[in-house]
């Protein structure tokens, strides 16, 4: 380990530790941090044009921490759009060849 490395230790409570489902998430800032809040949109609305929705969470950022974490989620999200096209490739296991009898 190097000097300036360090471990986190995280705890959480078992109901932290699930988490919660957002399909929604509203993001806006001050001057002085950023907002996100994480909404779960129920889409079957008896009212049509409205839609209810509940709030899961609401985390409050500084400026860098928001950008450490967009840079954290780029990466995430880069690498498993490589694993899915790796997936959707002709060779890979599992992915059935168009049948040339027809």
């Amino acid at each position: 380990m190097h000097e300036d490395e360090r471990h986190i230790n995280l705890h959480a409570t078992p109901e932290m530790m699930a988490g919660v489902y957002a399909n929604f998430a509203n993001v806006s800032h001050s001057d002085y941090e950023f907002s996100i809040t994480f909404v779960r949109l129920d889409h079957e609305s008896e009212e049509p044009g409205e839609l209810n929705g509940v709030v899961v969470s609401r985390v409050n950022l500084s400026p860098r921490f928001m950008k450490e974490l967009v840079d954290a989620m780029n990466d995430n999200y880069g690498k498993w759009l490589q694993a899915e096209n790796i997936k959707n490739l002709p060779e890979a296991p599992g992915h059935e060849r168009p049948s040339d009898e027809d």
